[in-house]
Formats: structure tokens, C-alpha cells, sequence
């Protein structure tokens, strides 16, 4: 298998300089456009892929983002891993702004998204028990810790709805009651989908704050919130420079099964599957769809 790896950019972070063949590409899904044109690439031997979550310039928002077109379209291109690069509140003291965190648990509070591919006349169901590539995971935090940034392995994102940032009633709960360490609002459906997709995944959350439970800090601030991701935005940009380094060889399978999520997942017979549903699923499931 080609080892073709895809960045999505979260908020802050809208392009990738230094790429070799460097072009932005329309990509159509069956699912509707995705949020942009796709920045394909190489960084050495690294056959890239680059999307803006938001678009650039920033036109979506979290619960606007065509999730299910993205992932679509990244599959379509040959993608094989992506890494999402996001933007996140910290619920931890010693998770700092500044910090990278590389995640590897998710709580999903969205509640007005498209959560999946499958659906009635093809019933499919993943594990997202451990939603995290281990190895994609090591190699985002090899890549970041090379930087000089401060860089927190394992930690449980929580996706909220948004587009409001979280009362301090909620804030205290998500941190005191749930066991979270960051909060977000985009890795979700991000991440369930890339699963469907059979990609490997990843998330480097950048911390732009301590929502709102911090005592000495306060409500979210909107202009303290840019002025940290400017920063951030340069160190993940020397992060993906790095990475190539940090990534090795790509094993197939992949030791943590994402490459083989629907091994077990469609339920529906084949005789009983809607065949519109089906044309749809060619570039995510058409491995076991046939």
C-alpha cells in the first residue's frame, strides 16, 4: 500500500508552505463539496494531502463543516493516514496555552451533525473503542517534542457543539465530573468517520486557553485566543516539516486495525442493501462493498 498521508488544518492554520508540486485540486464526493479544494503535494518522499477544516478564510463553522464530503475526499484522493491539527481549550492546569496535546479518547457532545456514511439500506457499525492510531499518535508527538514545543501524550478531547464557547457550569463539569482534558468542537464526527473510512487517525490538539473553570483567567477571550494560535500555527508548521522523519515505514495492516474497520461492520445483506446507498460508499467501503 502507498503510504499517502493528509493534514486537516483547524482554525489558524489554512495552508502548507514548502510543499514540492504544490496544487490546489476540486475534489467532488457524493456527499456535496468538501470545505475546499484539497493542497496536494510532496514533502520529500511524502506524497501529501492538505485541507482547511474551515475553508480558507474561514467560512465554516464547527457544525457547518461538511465532515462525511472531507473524509469522502480524502479517500478518494489514495489517502491512507490523516492527521487533524485543531485548535482546543485546556481543562488542565500543566496542559498550558501553547502546548500540543496528542489525544487518544474522545467525548462526543455534538449533537446536530451527520455522524456516519452508513445509514437505512446499508446498516454499518465501527469500534471507535480506541479511536487513535498508536503509531500515527507517536509520530505527531516525536515530530512536535522536535520543535521545542511542550508536548502532553495521551489526552480525552471533548467535542462540543459550539459555535458558544462552554458556561462555566459546563466547563466545571466536562473538567471535575467527566475526566476531560481539552475541549474542542470539530474532531467530532472527524474522527468516527475517519474510522468508517478505514484511515488511520490522529489528532494534535493545540491548547488556546483554559476555557472558562480557570479562576485566575476567566471567560474564553476571543483576541487572547488569535494571539496564541498565531503561535501555534507556527509550530505546527515546523511540526508536518518534521514529520516525515518521524514516520518510518508504514506497516500493512496497520498493528491497530484501522485499515480494517468494516472487516465485521455491515449488517445489512446484500440482497437487502440500497443500491444508491451503495454508489455512494464506492471510495469508503468499497473494499468490503464490493
Amino acid at each position: 500500500m502507498t503510504f499517502k498521508l493528509a493534514i486537516i488544518g483547524g482554525s489558524g492554520l489554512y495552508d502548507i508552505d514548502g510543499l514540492e508540486d504544490a496544487r490546489w485540486q476540486a475534489v467532488e464526493t457524493p456527499w456535496g463539496p468538501p470545505s475546499d479544494e484539497m493542497l496536494t503535494g510532496r514533502l520529500g518522499d511524502l506524497a501529501l494531502v492538505f485541507l482547511p477544516r474551515h475553508g480558507r478564510g474561514h467560512v465554516h463553522t464547527p457544525g457547518s463543516i461538511p465532515y462525511r464530503a472531507n473524509i469522502d475526499a480524502l479517500k478518494r484522493l489514495g489517502v491512507t493516514d490523516v492527521i487533524s491539527v485543531s485548535a482546543c481549550g485546556s481543562f488542565r492546569e500543566t496542559m498550558a496555552p501553547g502546548d500540543f496535546v496528542i489525544v487518544d479518547q474522545f467525548i462526543d457532545r455534538t449533537i446536530a451533525r451527520e455522524q456516519s456514511f452508513f445509514g437505512p439500506g446499508c446498516v454499518g457499525h465501527v469500534s471507535v473503542a480506541n479511536p487513535a492510531c498508536p503509531r500515527l499518535a507517536a509520530a505527531c508527538a516525536g515530530a512536535a517534542r522536535s520543535t521545542g514545543v511542550t508536548v502532553h501524550e495521551g489526552g480525552t478531547y471533548l467535542a462540543m457543539e459550539g459555535p458558544q464557547f462552554s458556561t462555566l457550569a459546563e466547563s466545571r463539569m466536562y473538567r471535575e465530573s467527566w475526566g476531560a482534558d481539552v475541549i474542542g468542537m470539530t474532531n467530532m464526527p472527524e474522527a468516527k468517520l475517519a474510522r468508517e473510512a478505514e484511515l488511520c487517525y490522529a489528532t494534535v490538539a493545540m491548547v488556546t486557553d483554559y476555557d472558562s473553570w480557570h479562576p485566575e483567567h476567566g471567560e474564553v477571550d476571543v483576541t487572547r485566543i488569535i494571539a496564541t494560535l498565531t503561535a501555534n500555527s507556527a509550530h505546527a508548521r515546523e511540526m508536518l516539516r518534521a514529520l516525515p522523519d518521524h514516520l518510518g515505514a508504514r506497516p500493512v495492516p496497520c498493528p491497530a486495525g484501522c485499515d480494517r474497520a468494516l472487516d465485521h461492520a455491515i449488517l445489512t445483506a446484500p440482497g437487502a442493501r440500497d443500491p444508491a446507498l451503495v454508489a455512494k460508499l464506492d471510495a469508503v467501503a468499497g473494499r468490503v462493498l464490493g
